[in-house]
């Protein structure tokens, strides 16, 4: 290439005159026409961009940014492996593209180099913070650092020569180790890296790794914050940190890992979820999830994107799971089913083990028991409670052909039973986590169709929201007396998020809607006209306001050491909170009678 590459441009000035020629040797100048995309969702990342001329549009959620000469893209995309932003040509550009390889070698071997790129990304963050994404990260910067995996302790002999311990890192897929030596008569302890061993390269005489080692290491204790460590990296101009308990080395703490972490958390986990080798590694993975939770909400990330990315990650690690007990075979020929709030994806914390298995017609599995009781085993050990109604993969009737399903449909749609409704209205909620989605779209067509045309079900189904009722003496009395001697209490979910969620479905499942989550169900409503955009929009704000009130209090539970509930103490709630919650109930209200009526609930 060329020699005008902007070495002026930040973070490329903190380059060495060795590590320039490196970019000079592998950068690429590229010309795009208006209209030509950069990065993308779909691709993987492999470059960074660095634009020359021209003009780039960067989309990313509901942001836009737009970025001329001198100004990079894509250092998140390539730390983390997924690009969540899509940057297109607004004209003609000329721009370098730097390779992902060199990139990571500059950030590995040049400490104020990887400082500026974090420092600018930082700064975004700031200028930035009410972008969703942004806002997780800023959270997650209050981590400890005992909350993020390490790279556990790896050791050599510090009279090891340097091929046999090059060769232990290579089996060991490791780039630094640990090294044991003696001085003197005094144990000491060093580290040995890849940027070492290029140093013992460069001498003519074989060496011992002791004598390219470092022994002046820095530590930190796990209950350091990530803040700290990023701190403590630049203030000493190194990418590793040694953590320790006390006398205990816990692991190593690298800046690559911490940047990584810091960028894309739930990515780190979803990582973790697929490279999950047995149920207890699975496992792992599973309880970092409700502590991103309390760490996403401490950082003011709103509900909704809370609970997208729980419910993905929910389904990723069923997902794994099944895979781990499960044959091939039966993964191909059957659709493991979540339903409830979890098909929905308005999960957020764990709850009740609601899942069904559909199985293709004519195909029979050996052992299918066993493998269902399995999968629930391990799920129960994740903290995913056993279902009270056995609405559960375990229970026959939830484990089923197709054929047999669609007959049970049958039943609850046209039979007298009582749970027939509210059975219909679980199964109508549900969503494919690993095999063949046909199987549910097949079954969830069938129940729709035949649910078409029936008032009488329907009305029955929707009657379900009049099953709780406020306290007789009125809730707004119960507001009025928050300092009596007994502690008042009101059910979230009972009288809050269920009466939204189950007259939504309702109404859903009389305009044959497909869309699951009652956001999406409501601006489907909105949009043919069976309820009003301002209604829409109020049941929209309401049930986020809900599901935030009973996630925090869910985690003041935790906090507390009590039992995860729907009940609320009124008096815990600040007046705000109080004021949003009697707003809530008149908008509650409104919608029970605009169910009453549209559905003569009361004839």
């Amino acid at each position: 290439m060329s020699d005008d590459f902007r070495f002026t441009v930040a973070p490329f000035d903190e380059l060495s005159a060795t590590e320039q020629a490196l970019v000079r040797e592998t950068a690429t100048r590229v010309c795009l026409a208006a209209g030509d995309t950069l990065l993308s969702p779909t691709a993987v990342p492999q470059h960074l961009w660095l634009l020359s001329i021209g003009h780039v549009q960067q989309d990313e959620d509901a942001s836009s940014l737009v970025l001329g000469a001198g100004e990079t893209l894509g250092w998140r995309a390539l730390l983390t492996g997924r690009c969540h932003a899509t940057a297109t040509a607004l004209d003609a550009v000329q721009a370098w593209q730097l390779p992902k390889t060199a990139i990571l070698s500059l950030l590995a071997s040049n400490a104020r180099f990887s400082a500026r790129v974090f420092a600018g990304m930082s700064r975004q963050l700031v200028e930035e913070e009410d972008v969703n994404h942004n806002r997780e990260l800023l959270a997650l910067m209050l981590v400890r650092v005992r909350d993020i995996p390490l790279h556990p302790p790896f050791y050599v002999d510090g009279s090891s020569d340097m091929v046999s311990v090059c060769r232990l890192m290579s089996e060991h897929q490791r780039t630094s180790a640990l090294v044991h030596d003696v001085l003197d008569g005094v144990p000491r302890l060093g580290f040995f890296t890849t940027t070492d061993l290029r140093d013992a390269m460069l001498r003519p005489q074989p060496l011992a790794v002791r004598e390219v080692a470092h022994f002046a290491l820095i530590t930190l204790p796990p209950e350091a914050e990530l803040f700290d460590a990023l701190l403590t990296m630049l203030r000493h101009r190194v990418h590793r940190i040694l953590v320790k308990d006390g006398d205990e080395i816990l692991g190593v703490l690298s800046q690559l890992d911490l940047m990584g972490f810091v960028t894309n958390h739930s990515h780190l986990i979803a990582l973790q979820v697929d490279q999950a080798s047995s149920a207890e590694e699975l496992k792992v993975a599973a309880q970092q999830v409700d502590e991103s939770v309390g760490l996403l909400v401490r950082g003011g990330v709103r509900i909704d994107i809370v609970s997208r990315l729980v419910s993905g990650l929910n389904a990723q690690i069923f997902a794994r799971l099944w895979s781990l007990v499960a044959p091939a075979e039966l993964i191909q020929n059957s659709a493991l089913l979540v339903m409830g709030s979890e098909g929905r994806g308005e999960q957020i914390l764990k709850t009740d083990q609601d899942n069904a298995l559909l199985l293709r017609d004519g195909y029979h599995c050996e052992g299918l028991a066993d493998i269902v009781n399995r999968f629930s085993t391990a799920l129960l050990t994740f903290g995913y409670p056993p279902c009270p109604g056995n609405i559960m993969v375990t229970n026959p009737l939830w484990c089923q052909p197709l054929a047999g399903f669609k007959e049970m449909i049958g039943h609850w749609l046209l039979g007298g039973n009582p749970e027939g409704a509210m059975n219909l209205a679980i199964f109508i909620d549900a969503h494919t986590v690993s095999g063949d989605a046909t199987l549910l779209g097949n079954a969830r067509a069938f129940a729709l169709d035949l649910a078409q045309g029936s008032e009488v079900f329907i009305a029955r189904l929707a009657d379900a929201i009049n099953q709780f009722r406020e306290p007789a003496t009125g809730f707004f009395g119960v507001l009025s007396r928050l300092r009596g001697a007994t502690a008042q209490t009101f059910d979230l979910k009972k009288l809050g998020t269920f009466p939204i969620v189950h007259g939504v479905r309702a109404l859903a499942l009389e305009h044959r809607l497909e869309a699951l989550s009652t956001v999406d169900r409501l601006h489907d409503l909105a949009s043919q006209h069976a309820l009003t955009p301002e209604m829409a929009r109020d049941l929209e704000e309401t049930l986020h306001l809900l599901m935030t009130l009973k996630l925090r209090n869910n985690l003041r539970q935790i906090a507390l050491g009590q039992p995860v509930t729907n009940l609320v103490v009124l008096a815990d709630l600040s007046t705000l909170e109080r004021h949003q919650l009697d707003a809530s109930l008149a908008i509650i209200r409104q919608f029970r009678l605009h169910l009453q009526l549209h559905f003569r609930l009361n004839a």
